[in-house]
């Protein structure tokens, strides 16, 4: 049977659409903007953290419980946002926050190891398949140091990334990341382009890009760089993109680039700062079956505490075991935050709570996939354990170019104040995705796609 082609959406509708929704959802936040007013006089823009802003004012939260979340307004969300994908165990988890409490009574902070940090290192290394373990308090961090030893270890400068994938705020990987499609240069020579002021060109020039999906491109660079007498030290990527929504790795692909690190001699570190514990025990090292070298953690391994972990093979971490890298931190292995971690790794995240969320996942999938073909829409649902969003493009996203070009962004932030409106809290932003929880259900799934559903039909009426 023919397939007709998606309906071409009306722009001046989803104009329209927009205007309404945003003055929704300022009227029903007028304390966040009271608030927002009062943060400036202390607080840079107002926020945390630039990925908090929005305009005319972010959304300030109160508290949270389970799946949901309130916001200083005493709106009642559905929490999809999940904290940029750190709480998949659920707000104020009681697993979690017995064992916070035992801790905090025997002493918070130690600047010393303590045996929850060898648990919790033994529990990885089961997860992972990497034997040698060292703790940061940040996804940043962990990428941060997870390269240094790759540079060590190699004795080589250059790293190599996917254009596209964001690894954390440090120099050397704020880097190719956010620029228009048509300023990226040729597949097979992308350009270093310093994403935000304040980062050194020297720094820039020391990070080459490469496209996802694409082994044929990331080898052609190494040779190119190795005939210049630069080639990478490490290849740092995300198995899966999740900071263009979700891509998904093309079969074969992740094990054509495990062929060519291991042959050029390169580092390969997976970033599993988003992936990790969040679509499968072991991330996505065991949801695709590709061992990498490095592995780095942060996000959900507190269960809400800043904790992250770097993983890495004995002969990689061995510039770590002879002191030849110094990773330190004065809060590496903080004591409440490996009492987290423990309870979220033996407790929270059991074989039933990954059964939970693939269940729950393909619901969500299903039923936005199910609006998708009702309403005829331009777009597809994709998605791997907790993770998942509706990419709003007529043809499939492979990587950063594909995306700049296809994904609408209109549609994604009419997507997001729908959401908003109607119960939703989901992350803004084109480039981002759901996450669920252990304690979500059917039926706070089933709200997001019948939110959806609304949307689709006014869109198309």
């Amino acid at each position: 049977m023919a397939v007709s082609p998606p309906v071409q959406l009306d722009r001046q509708r989803i104009k329209e659409l927009t205007e309404r929704e945003e003055r929704v959802l300022n009227e029903k936040t007028a304390g966040s903007g009271e608030m927002y007013k009062r943060a400036q006089k202390s607080l840079s823009g107002g926020v945390a953290s630039s990925y908090q802003l929005r305009d005319p004012w972010p959304i300030y939260l109160e508290r949270g419980s389970g799946p949901l979340v309130w916001d200083v307004d005493g709106n009642e969300y559905f929490d999809f946002h999940n904290g940029f994908g750190s709480m998949v165990q659920g707000h104020a988890n009681p697993a979690i926050g017995a064992a916070i409490a035992q801790r905090y009574a025997l002493g918070t902070h130690f600047a010393a190891p303590t045996e929850d940090a060898i648990v919790v290192g033994e529990e990885l290394a089961e997860r992972w398949k990497l034997p040698q373990w060292r703790y940061t308090n940040s996804g940043s961090e962990s990428t941060m140091d997870a390269i240094r030893i790759a540079r060590a270890y190699t004795k080589r400068d250059t790293i190599m990334k996917i254009f596209g994938s964001y690894h954390g705020h440090h120099d050397g990987v704020m880097v190719s990341i956010g620029v228009e499609y048509d300023k990226i240069g040729d597949r097979f020579n992308l350009e270093s382009l310093p994403y935000g002021a304040g980062i050194p060109q020297a720094v820039v020039d020391l990070t080459i890009a490469v496209p996802f999906n694409d082994a044929e491109a990331m080898e052609h660079r190494i040779k190119a760089l190795d005939a210049e007498g630069r080639k990478p030290a490490c290849v740092i990527m995300e198995a899966a993109m999740m900071n263009l929504g979700v891509v998904l790795p093309e079969p074969g692909y992740l094990e054509a680039v495990r062929e060519i690190t291991q042959r050029h001699g390169i580092v390969l570190i997976f970033d599993e700062v988003k992936t990790g514990l969040c679509i499968a025990p072991g991330g996505a090292t065991e949801s695709f079956g590709v061992l990498p070298d490095m592995v780095t953690l942060a996000k959900a391994l507190g269960g809400g505490m800043p904790t992250g972990a770097i993983g890495g093979t004995e002969e990689v971490m061995s510039v770590v075991e002879d002191g030849s890298v110094f990773q330190v931190g004065t809060y590496n292995g903080n004591p409440l935050g490996m009492a987290a971690a423990r309870a979220n790794l033996q407790e929270v995240l059991t074989p039933d709570a990954y059964e939970h969320l693939a269940h729950l996942n393909g619901r969500i999938l299903g039923g936005c996939e199910g609006v998708i073909e009702r309403h005829n829409l331009p777009g597809y649902a994709v998605g791997v354990g907790s993770k998942g969003c509706v990419t709003f493009s007529p043809q499939k996203i492979v990587d950063y170019e594909t995306f700049k070009a296809n994904q609408d962004a209109d549609v994604a932030e009419l997507a997001w104040l729908f959401n908003m409106n109607r119960g939703i809290f989901m992350t803004p932003g084109r480039e981002e995705e759901w996450t669920l929880s252990v304690t979500h259900t059917d039926e706070s799934v089933d709200r997001y796609v019948a939110v959806f559903e609304e949307m689709a039909a006014e869109l198309t009426s």
